[in-house]
């Protein structure tokens, strides 16, 4: 038995050396992969851009990327810095003729759309071509394809051109078959992240600043695309509210496309363009590719530094992950901003929806005592709301894209009492002993007592004052006067920018010629982007640890894994959130 015992053990320390060389060895191919001769591209060449991965601020250090392979935080993204940065290279590249989009789904928000379609236009001054093909096109996508010169539609395709909406989900009947009842405090008339566990559908305070933002968005973009396409916006309104575009012909009709044809007419019709026989293949080079391709773009080898802090995902306390705005982490990383005498500018470009009340405001306050030191610009993506708005609101400037989601200045907090689901569902019952009348407070065991309950909403209160006191000390307003924009309501940058709620409009480049001319060093610096990233290793084996443990959790839970998830987000609402409403998707 103990020679079994030796083999098995044995047999166990060989596959896991034997996985742990493998991962080496992937690593190997992928680092030589990354580090190999740099790529050249070839006369006549065309960048193709589908876009049809996630896009997030800026590309994840995934040495598997070129290998297809996904992970964790290294999971298959296009980042917008490295997008942006192409669209420029190809301006300047002489091999380069032009730009192919060939796309149907672009997975991005509002504002890091705007971003591209700005690098888009300015290609175009070039001289040089962008044409656009699809199959089928959703109305992001279309969005971006509206600067192209030529707009090729699929003869059997569609393009959707119907307007936007957001969609929302409520948990509350859900919740009441469970005998869950999610204990509620708020402060805000438009505070709506918590409908979903207490009402069946949206208020009317939610229902009319959805209707507000969404309306503001959308006549932006329709602005936009009446520019590009020479089109009136009141005639693109027309067919926007009557869905007159319901085949390419009407596409064709309305102005919306310049060709109805097929994929190799749109080829056929960039070779003629660049001069290449139509039986001569026509070189495309794909992003991925083209990320790699050095030279036609100045590098500065400046002492002085701007540094650019990634703020994207939700708000949490401690360290976080990649995936998000860890409170520790972020805070090392602006400290480590103010103290380095090379940096000279800070720029936090937010895209957030907010999260932790307490996360947010140990952000805030390092981005105060940065300020003190140098400048400190916000740069809000497609969403900077709630406590998102709150690491920005003590910036020196707010620079937001007109179809930002921001404000929703508001503090919610969620108790869930899961006494019913344990009894009734779960047979189990839960008793209490303590040494004093509120020993055990918050629990989820039992429901609150009214003076709890009391407890509870003032502390909010509290939250609610010392957010609006400091978003109007950074605004240069009066409490109450921001108090008249703030109430938890969601506001587009338009909406924003009237209410003195942001500064000017801009991208993140904007941003940083605004950092520079606060430092007085407007031609004489580089970037340096925080926070460190993990390396692949700590993220690999950290998300290996947290995969174990999730599937040892629904092996073991069974049929009763989903209530497990539906309470751990539950869960995760407690404690004071200045959060935006959950899953707001907007199409």
């Amino acid at each position: 038995m103990l020679s079994f015992l030796k083999y098995v053990l044995a047999t166990i320390v060989g596959l896991l050396v034997f996985f742990f060389i493998g991962v080496l060895l992937l690593i190997g191919i992928a680092a030589s992969s990354a580090s190999s001769d740099e790529v050249k591209v070839a006369e006549g060449s065309v960048l193709e851009l589908k876009l049809d991965k996630p896009i997030a601020e800026r590309d994840p250090d995934n040495p598997f990327a070129e290998l297809g392979f996904s992970f964790g935080a290294f999971s298959s993204t296009d980042g917008l810095d490295e997008i942006k940065i192409a669209i420029r290279r190809a301006k300047a590249d002489d091999n380069v003729e032009g730009i192919f989009l060939n796309m149907t789904f672009v997975d991005a928000g509002m504002a890091k759309l705007e971003e591209i379609r700005n690098e888009l236009i300015d290609f175009k001054k070039s001289g040089k071509f962008v044409v656009s093909y699809a199959d089928v096109s959703t109305e992001k996508a279309y969005y971006l394809a509206s600067v192209a010169d030529k707009i090729y539609l699929n003869p059997v395709g569609t393009v959707e051109f119907n307007g936007m909406s957001s969609e929302m989900y409520f948990f509350k009947r859900m919740l009441d078959k469970l005998g869950i009842e999610a204990q509620i405090f708020k402060v805000g008339t438009y505070k709506s992240a918590v409908e979903p566990f207490f009402l069946e559908q949206a208020s009317e305070a939610n229902r009319e600043q959805l209707n507000s933002f969404l309306n503001s968005i959308n006549n932006y973009q329709l602005q936009q695309i009446a520019k590009s396409r020479s089109v009136q916006v009141s005639e693109l309104k027309n067919v926007q509210d009557n869905l007159l575009v319901r085949d390419p012909a009407d596409a064709k009709k309305y102005n919306l496309i310049t060709d109805v044809g097929y994929y190799d007419e749109a080829i056929n019709y960039m070779k003629d363009k660049i001069g290449i026989p139509e039986t001569d293949k026509m070189e495309l080079v794909q992003l991925k590719k083209y990320k790699k391709v050095k030279g036609n773009i100045e590098v500065s080898t400046s002492k002085n530094r701007i540094a650019v802090i990634y703020a994207e995902g939700d708000i949490v306390d401690g360290d976080g992950d990649e995936d998000n705005i860890g409170s520790r982490r972020f805070a090392d990383a602006l400290r480590d901003a103010r103290l380095d005498e090379k940096v000279k500018a800070v720029v936090l470009r937010i895209s957030s929806p907010g999260g932790s009340a307490l996360a947010s405001d140990v952000i805030w306050r390092e981005v105060q005592l940065t300020r003190e030191k140098k400048p400190v610009i916000a740069s809000m993506s497609d969403v900077a709301a709630s406590g998102g708005y709150y690491i920005a609101m003590g910036c020196d400037t707010i620079v937001a894209h007109p179809n930002t989601i921001t404000g929703s200045i508001g503090v919610f907090g969620v108790i869930p009492n899961v006494k019913g689901f344990l009894n009734d569902k779960l047979g189990i019952t839960v008793d209490h002993v303590s040494t004093g009348k509120f020993s055990d407070m918050p629990t989820i065991t039992r429901p609150m007592t009214a003076q709890e309950q009391e407890i509870v909403q003032h502390q909010i209160d509290q939250i609610y004052e010392t957010f609006t006191s400091k978003a109007a000390k950074g605004r240069n307003m009066s409490q109450d006067k921001l108090k008249e924009y703030a109430s938890g309501r969601v506001w587009s940058g338009i909406e924003a920018k009237q209410r003195n709620l942001v500064d000017v409009f801009g991208g993140l480049e904007d941003a940083i010629a605004i950092a520079a001319k606060k430092a007085n060093i407007e031609d004489d610096y580089r970037l340096k982007a925080l926070p460190a990233r993990k390396s692949f290793i700590e993220e690999m084996f950290g998300n290996l640890g947290a995969q174990a443990r999730e599937q040892s959790i629904k092996a073991e839970m069974g049929e009763l894994y989903p209530y497990y998830k539906l309470y751990k987000k539950v869960g995760t609402l407690q404690g004071a959130q200045a959060r935006m409403p959950y899953d707001l998707s907007i199409e």
